[in-house]
């Protein structure tokens, strides 16, 4: 599955008032907060699965058509669990759809379309067959790392040397995210999308990632997970560079092989000269972290060899 989920504060907004509308399509059903028109969604193939419970503002379906099975986030709808203006999630999205191509990489989900619709927007993007690390609508809470079904819980099963890959992957990714002149925002356990079988990891949802120079122009509020964001992502007006992304990818490291944000040794699962290297990463102050993510993965993959 392939599917996004942004993590924002919900207040200073109200809900649409009003009984839930229920929807069903082929194999799925969901509840919205009114009425939407989704006859485009028919044209797309066959729904097998739909993913309703974001607070972004989209709602995510799994389609096939002629045996193909395509990924669709859509804009437009209010979700259950959307308390914002739809239209707002519209322009996020329309303004993310040149990202995946000035970032197209074999880590990154592939987008093969995209179109407006009477009320929304369409992104269509291709199938994986992965699990999402930050599954919330199946795992919430302590069950994320408690149960053993959760795709988290399995992937912190993985023996080391498969999860030290799955790194290596994203940190290739966000090596060349920085070599464009972009910097990763809203990355998180949640953007991470592995395959078991074929210990595959791909990267998905890249719409909050910014062209440099950026700066953080919401606060506190900085889109991104508290347990991957950097101090510099809750100050209004503090810059957004390559070391605000050293510091996210350190945290990811954590996340995944460590105490998540518990940067204790011991909780760290992969020996000592990694963990010096990580521990650097997520310094408090920027001016003490690695210049950029390549000096990072350098250290990374030196200390790998130790």
């Amino acid at each position: 599955m392939f599917l996004e989920k942004k993590e924002v504060a919900r207040h200073n907004f109200t809900k649409t008032s009003g009984a839930p509308v229920t929807y069903s399509f082929d194999e799925v059903t969901f509840q919205l907060q009114e009425q939407h028109d989704f006859a485009w969604l028919r044209s797309l193939g066959k729904v097998f699965c739909v993913f309703d419970q974001q607070d972004s503002g989209n709602i995510c379906f799994g389609v096939e058509k002629d045996g193909e099975k395509k990924f669709v986030k859509y804009a437009g709808a209010r979700p259950l669990d959307f308390s914002g203006n739809p239209q707002e999630a519209v322009s996020r999205l329309v303004a993310a759809i040149p990202l995946y191509a000035a970032l197209n990489h074999r880590h990154l989900i592939q987008l093969k379309d995209h179109f407006r619709t009477a009320n929304g927007y369409a992104a269509v993007f291709e199938w994986f067959e992965g699990e999402c690390l930050h599954s919330h609508w199946s795992f919430a809470g302590q069950a994320k790392y408690n149960h053993p079904d959760s795709p988290f819980y399995k992937y912190k099963h993985l023996p080391l040397e498969k999860r030290l890959e799955s790194l290596d992957a994203i940190f290739e990714f966000h090596t060349f995210v920085e070599a464009q002149g972009y910097v990763a925002v809203d990355f998180y356990d949640g953007s991470i999308l592995y395959n078991f079988s074929h210990d595959i990891t791909k990267i998905c949802d890249i719409d909050f990632y910014r062209k440099v120079p950026a700066v953080n122009d919401m606060g506190e509020n900085f889109w991104g997970a508290t347990r991957s964001k950097a101090p510099e992502e809750f100050i209004l007006g503090a810059p957004i560079n390559a070391q605000t992304n050293v510091f996210t990818m350190g945290a990811i490291a954590f996340g995944l092989l460590g105490g998540e944000m518990d940067h204790s040794f011991a909780k760290w699962e992969a020996g000592k000269p990694l963990y010096e290297v990580v521990l650097r990463a997520v310094s408090e102050d920027r001016e003490l972290r690695y210049d950029n993510v390549s000096t990072f993965k350098g250290f990374w993959d030196e200390a790998k060899g130790l």
